[in-house]
């Protein structure tokens, strides 16, 4: 195929894209051309179906520094593992893509985005899913597409649609919203505390735009798009389906209506345990049909667990355990449970329960970011783990994956919004959320723990944040919306919708759906259930901790800030920093930071170690002025004058005829190194501070025939 080349505006910059140059042997390739970003996306498929019980599909954002003209950190001075962002990203573009694939399918599909070139006024991350939709629709995997995101800013009071970050700092919303042109089906964000209308409209307002670039989509899809292959779908075997569900239905729907999740979940796991032995006992021809067998066996159980909890849910509007379609589970709150630490907190909510911990270090132990943002360090940092004990499993401890980094940074945008400035606060805020037990929602009982360890450490965050996940469960036209799903509703049901925010307004969202898109009705609906239920959770946090405390653990870090001149802080570092080290050595090794602007910020966990570390700056940046007087000491006597050290680094010239009123022959007459010699600046120089001994003695008083004598003389 000849380089198709396909043209439009979109918000006043130039998209561009490229088809049939590069890349031709994947099954679908575009390069993104959104004004000076570069981003050349790939789809490739699987030929044959994977024995799996899942559609294994891949999809990667690759952050290339040579984009933004960067040579890569680190020994190899290579790229490494992904980014912090570019697994973020990877999942942003994931979540619109995954339900638009036909259930059944499991050829194996890959998805690559590379970050080529990086303009930071032109969303490398919005060209990268519009990119991966189009080689997704153009190549021949069988596709529901086309879809498309775009980032909305509130704006004094005007949506906007892929602004740059400088204009983005001045936004109440930060919205990244996708959808096929019928309906939306992911949402991420974090806001400034805005109201729920506020966040609808913003949502609304991106889907208009989202079917703009839909339709241009088309256009290319038309133009160059490929036949869709035949790929056979999985199906069960009907007579497995019917044996299974005449011997397992009933008891199926009396083992989901028992209210534990684990008393639930064992006697649900005891069926299909007894129902796959049933079958283990039966004759096959092979071992092949043996476990293709036990495999459909499991999975028509999983789909009659599946269909009773939706089916209670929409028709009889009854939960797994009982509750109302807007119920919460029980709430409990605490404090202070680890004495050491700077800050801890436990949120529990029904069989979910996090323990987070905050603490505070110098503003150099910011986390340095090595991307193809404008971010470099980052001084607030939320970290969210899910070991395997928490749903009562065996499974690998290691380095965090990709739910871990997203819910995670879901906490983080969402408490971003109330962080204390650094002039305000200058400390970095670490806070880690450790899972102890999950049955739902877990990222949101993160966000309402770290709040509480976030102000029992004495941050002084502007509100405190409460977080709580809905459902959503569909059949046809009929919908149920629910509050506080539980693991069951998750997994089984349609939508986890995720808010978060103050008791003014919204802090951050996030939505996955596994059905092809949600309509505005639904998600009013979903944020106002979702308000009812923080205000809830919010009475608990407040009721366990009202507000940050006035003062940190005896076991954070102190700090005292000072302000010196820009032109003064080489002076203070010295020569190969001999100065400032040697400052730290002698104040039981303080932390130092001091900003390009001469913020000096000092910390140490003993307040008098702080004192004499700042007493020791002020020394070095002090400048004598005139009229201010000095105990001096004498450094250096010769015969006409004499150096007192006013203080460590300033030294006042004192020339013989201001030693005393009376004529001095000689300074060392009068004073010897060592003196302490009480001393008035006079005069500052180019060549530096003139003092005055005699100013400060008393004139004597002249005898009447000295005056004469005088008088005479001057006649």
């Amino acid at each position: 195929m000849a380089k198709q080349v396909f043209t439009t505006e979109f918000f006043g910059k130039k998209l561009t894209v490229e088809v049939g140059e590069l890349a031709k042997q994947a099954n679908g390739a575009a390069l993104v051309r959104y004004d000076d970003t570069v981003v050349l996306s790939t789809a490739c498929a699987g030929k044959e179906p994977k024995d799996v019980d899942f559609f294994p599909l891949t999809v990667t954002y690759e952050e290339k520094m040579y984009s933004v003209g960067k040579i890569p950190g680190g020994f190899l001075r290579r790229e490494g593992r992904p980014s912090e962002h570019g697994t973020l990203t990877a999942r942003m573009i994931d979540r619109p893509i995954r339900p638009l694939f036909a259930d059944g399918f499991r050829n194996e599909v890959q998805v690559v985005n590379t970050v080529l070139s990086v303009d930071q006024n032109a969303s490398p991350e919005m060209a990268a899913m519009l990119g991966a939709s189009i080689a997704l629709c153009i190549s021949d995997i069988p596709f529901n597409g086309p879809i498309a995101g775009v980032n909305v800013g509130y704006i004094d009071g005007q949506y906007t649609i892929n602004a740059g970050p400088e204009a983005m700092e001045n936004s109440e919303i930060n919205l990244e919203v996708a959808g096929t042109k019928f309906a939306i089906n992911m949402v991420e964000a974090d806001s400034k505390e805005v109201s729920e209308e506020e966040m609808l409209e913003a949502i609304m307002f991106g889907h208009e735009q989202i079917k703009k670039l839909i339709a241009f989509e088309e256009e290319i899809v038309t133009a160059v798009g490929k036949e869709k292959m035949e790929i056979p779908l999985f199906s069960l075997d009907e007579t497995i389906v019917h044996d299974v569900t005449e011997v397992a239905n009933d008891r199926m729907k009396a083992a989901i209506s028992i209210p534990g999740k684990l008393e639930r979940y064992d006697a649900i796991d005891a069926l299909k345990a007894e129902v796959v032995a049933s079958y283990e006992e039966k004759d096959y021809e092979d071992l092949a049909a043996h476990d293709n067998t036990i495999k459909q066996v499991k999975m028509v159980l999983d789909d009659l667990e599946r269909e009773e909890v939706r089916r209670l849910i929409t028709e009889e509007k009854i939960r797994p355990d009982g509750r109302k379609v807007d119920e919460i589970r029980p709430l409990d709150a605490q404090v202070d449970l680890l004495p050491r630490v700077h800050g801890s907190a436990l949120f529990t909510r029904g069989e979910t329960q996090v323990l987070s911990v905050v603490t505070l270090g110098a503003i150099s132990d910011e986390q340095k970011i090595d991307g193809l943002g404008n971010e470099t360090e980052k001084r607030w940092m939320h970290h969210y783990n899910f070991p395997p004990y928490s749903v009562g499993e065996v499974g690998r401890m290691g380095a965090p994956g990709r739910r871990e980094i997203g819910h995670g940074y879901l906490g983080e945008r969402a408490l971003r919004q109330v962080m204390p400035s650094v002039e305000e606060f200058p400390y970095t805020i670490r806070a880690v959320a450790e899972v102890l037990e999950s049955n739902g929602s877990s990222s949101q009982a993160s966000i309402c723990a770290s709040t509480m360890a976030l102000m029992a450490a004495g941050v002084p965050i502007k509100a405190p944040v409460a977080g709580i996940a809905m459902g959503l469960v569909t059949k046809g036209d009929n919908y149920t919306i629910l509050t506080d799903i539980q693991g069951m509703e998750d997994h089984l049901g349609d939508m986890d919708f995720k808010v978060a925010g103050t008791a003014k307004g919204i802090c951050a969202l996030q939505m996955d759906i596994k059905i092809d898109g949600i309509t505005r009705q639904i998600l009013e609906e979903a944020l106002a259930q979702a308000k009812k239920a923080r205000a809830q959770i919010m009475e608990v946090i407040t009721n366990c901790i009202p507000a940050p405390r006035d003062h940190l653990s005896p076991y954070a870090p102190k700090y005292a800030t000072m302000r010196i001149a820009v032109e003064q802080i080489k002076d203070v570092i010295g020569k190969g920093g001999d100065t400032i080290n040697d400052i730290i050595a002698k104040c039981d090794n303080v932390s130092i930071d001091i900003d390009e602007e001469g913020l000096v910020t000092i910390y140490h966990y003993n307040q008098d170690a702080i004192d004499r570390a700042k007493k020791m700056i002020e020394d070095i940046t002090r400048k004598a002025n005139v009229g201010e007087i000095y105990d001096g000491k004498a450094v250096r006597v010769e015969n006409n004058y004499a150096f007192i050290e006013l203080f460590p680094g300033t030294n006042g010239f004192l020339h013989v005829k201001d030693v005393a009123w009376e004529r001095t022959e000689k300074v060392s007459d009068v004073i010897k190194v060592g003196d302490i010699v009480k001393v008035k600046v006079t005069q500052i120089t180019d060549k530096g501070v003139n003092v005055s001994r005699k100013a400060l003695l008393p004139r004597p008083v002249k005898k009447h025939h000295d005056q004469k004598e005088e008088n005479k003389s001057e006649a």
